[in-house]
C-alpha cells in the first residue's frame, strides 16, 4: 500500500464530514471550502496510486475526477446551476467509461439485464416529474447506466481487484445520483444530503482506487 494512502483517506473522510456538517448548518463559507476540497483530495489520491492497468486509464479517471470537481462547484453555487453540473458529471462518466474500456469493451448481454431493470425503475419514477429536464435526465441516465454496464461486464470478465473496485464505485454512484434525483424531483427529505454525499465520496474514492 502507498504510505500516503491512509493519510489521504483520512483527510478525505474528515473533509467530507466537515462539508456535511456545514451543509446541515447552512455554513456557506465552509461548504465552499470543504466540498471542492474533498474532491481535490480524491484527485490527489488518484495521482499518487500506481495503476492496476494502463497509464491511459489512469489519465482518463483523473480527467473524470476533474470534471466531477467542476460539477461539485456548479452544484454548490447559490444560483441554480443544475444543468451545468449535470453536463460536468456527464463528461466525467464518459471519461470513466473510456477508462474502464481502455483494455477492451465488456458490454455483454448478460450484464445488461440488471442494468436495464435498474434504469427502467429509476426512469419510471423520475421522468413523470422531471418536466423540461426529461431529455437531459434521460441522456445523463443513459451514460450512468452505460458506466454500470461496462464496469459490471468488465468485473465478471476480468475479475481483478481494480475491476471490482470500479464496479463497486459505479454501483454506488448510481445509488448516489438516484437519491439526488429523487430528492430534487420527487420528494425532498432531510437525510438526503447525508446519503447523497456519503455515497458520492465513497463512489469517487473507489473509482480512484480502481486505477
Amino acid at each position: 500500500m502507498n504510505i500516503a494512502m491512509p493519510a489521504l483517506l483520512a483527510a478525505i473522510a474528515v473533509s467530507a464530514a466537515l462539508h456535511l456538517r456545514a451543509d446541515y448548518r447552512r455554513a456557506w463559507r465552509q461548504i465552499y471550502i470543504f466540498k471542492p476540497l474533498t474532491t481535490v483530495l480524491i484527485i490527489v489520491l488518484a495521482l499518487t496510486l500506481s495503476p492496476h492497468g494502463s497509464a491511459v486509464a489512469k489519465s482518463l479517471i483523473v480527467g473524470g475526477l476533474i470534471f466531477s470537481l467542476a460539477g461539485d462547484i456548479f452544484l454548490m453555487l447559490p444560483s441554480d446551476q443544475f444543468m451545468a453540473g449535470l453536463v460536468s458529471f456527464l463528461a466525467a462518466h464518459l471519461l470513466y467509461i473510456a477508462a474502464f474500456a481502455a483494455e477492451g469493451w465488456h458490454l455483454t448481454p448478460v450484464a445488461a439485464i440488471p442494468v436495464i431493470v435498474v434504469g427502467a425503475v429509476l426512469l419510471r419514477i423520475l421522468l413523470p416529474r422531471a418536466g423540461q429536464m426529461r431529455i437531459p435526465i434521460t441522456i445523463y441516465a443513459a451514460a450512468l447506466l452505460a458506466l454500470l454496464w461496462q464496469s459490471l461486464g468488465r468485473a465478471t470478465a476480468v475479475g481483478d481487484a481494480g475491476a471490482w473496485l470500479a464496479l463497486a464505485g459505479a454501483t454506488i454512484f448510481v445509488a448516489s445520483d438516484a437519491t439526488l434525483a429523487i430528492n430534487r424531483f420527487v420528494k425532498p427529505f432531510r437525510a438526503a444530503q447525508l446519503v447523497i454525499m456519503s455515497t458520492y465520496v465513497l463512489a469517487q474514492v473507489l473509482i480512484a482506487a480502481s486505477i
